[in-house]
């Protein structure tokens, strides 16, 4: 099935989609079925290994036709990206049998770990764990205690080991099914850990084999971009609905054409620009930090540089969705109207963690003046 099949059958269920409150199963299956869960996973576990501007144009186009879709689709799909740098051992766990298996994650570090023989034991629960449901392994942040710096790693739990708390009720991104993880006193192996500073450092025990220019680039660069390109889909999807109204409305009190009046115009202006810019500036991120891999890396400025423009292409796109919210008028209210629903959604979108642009935006200044950066998730 080709990406506009699936995206025209994706759209088609979208009040579906909202009203499960997670992904349909006929989704997944579908995006399965393409192999588009793959398309970050390596090439000896059957993935497509593509350029990281191929999978986030593909997140766009998913994201245009669904929101929650697209959310899903872009942080699953990295999970495969980053299982790639853990330890082969684990690798052959998650995908030996099934290369289809998918993980899902909250990484914020709000459970307890402690050491235990060969590994680690966690208790506590995560937040946020986007696609939960049609996962069989989870990642899940923590910090290994450790007796010099903070030691946060990723750790590789099984779907037996925890439990899933159906507590998702937003009025945002709705079909995500961000639930709430739950974990009692698990074990973890170490093998099934992954060291934040390996990620940053792009030396993580998986490079030996997979050793793909893929892996080799930021851990904090390409997660950031999957939770950010998601808003540029929403707004692509709400211009598409706004021209569609507003160049054809006749106002039914004097017969004026909406199409003609100044303010919509520069409406629909700031929006697509807003969709261009961004798009041009992320995707030649991406070739630089692909081009630059192979010969020493990317300097912390850059990478600070582009952590800032993953979170300000957010904030574009709300001011863009805010805008054509504002000008479509009284029916933009109503709850079924699309263009409430992706102004829900970008919203929900910007209150990501990662997607708020003050901290990257401070840190990069930062670092312009001369200083330390104070973000290591770069």
């Amino acid at each position: 099935m080709t990406l506009d099949a699936i995206t025209d059958r994706l759209r088609e269920r979208v009040e579906q989609t909202s009203a499960l409150r997670r992904l349909p199963d006929e989704s997944v299956a579908e995006l399965k079925e393409a192999g588009l869960f793959r398309v970050l996973q390596p090439s000896r576990w059957g993935g497509a290994e593509v350029h990281p501007n191929t999978f986030f144009d593909t997140q766009r186009a998913i994201a245009r036709a669904c929101a929650s879709t697209g959310w899903v689709f872009g942080v699953v799909s990295v999970h495969a990206w980053q299982l790639a740098l853990f330890p082969l051992e684990a690798q052959e766990e998650v995908w030996g049998d099934d290369p289809n298996t998918l993980i899902s994650s909250s990484y914020a570090p709000t459970g307890k770990v402690t050491r235990a023989p060969g590994g680690y034991r966690i208790s506590g629960r995560w937040s946020f764990s986007s696609g939960c449901d049609h996962c069989q392994w989870i990642f899940v942040g923590g910090f290994a205690p450790s007796e010099g710096a903070p030691d946060m790693r990723t750790f590789l739990v099984p779907r037996s080991d925890y439990r899933i708390d159906d507590n998702w009720h937003t009025f945002a991104l709705r079909g995500t099914g961000s639930k709430d993880i739950v974990m009692d006193d698990v074990f973890v192996p170490e093998h099934r850990t992954h060291k934040f500073t390996d990620g940053f450092r792009c030396q993580s025990p998986g490079n030996e084999h997979n050793p793909s220019t893929l892996y080799k680039i930021p851990f904090g660069q390409i997660f950031v971009r999957s939770v950010s390109t998601t808003s540029l889909g929403i707004t692509e999807a709400a211009l598409d609905f706004y021209r569609s109204v507003t160049g054809t409305k006749v106002g039914a009190s004097d017969g004026s054409k909406a199409g003609e009046d100044p303010m919509a115009q520069m409406t629909c202006t700031r929006a697509a620009t807003a969709v261009d810019r961004n798009t041009l500036v992320l995707q030649r991120n991406f070739d630089e930090l692909m081009d630059a891999v192979e010969v020493g890396g990317v300097s912390l400025e850059r990478r600070a540089a582009m952590r800032w423009d993953s979170s300000q292409a957010v904030e574009a796109c709300v001011e863009a969705v805010d805008g054509m919210f504002t000008a479509a008028g009284g029916r933009a209210i109503f709850t079924n109207s699309p263009m409430h629903r992706w102004f829900c959604d970008i919203h929900g979108a910007r209150a990501h963690y990662a997607n708020r642009p003050e901290g990257p935006g401070r840190n990069y200044g930062r670092v312009l003046l001369g200083h330390r950066t104070q973000d290591w998730f770069i």
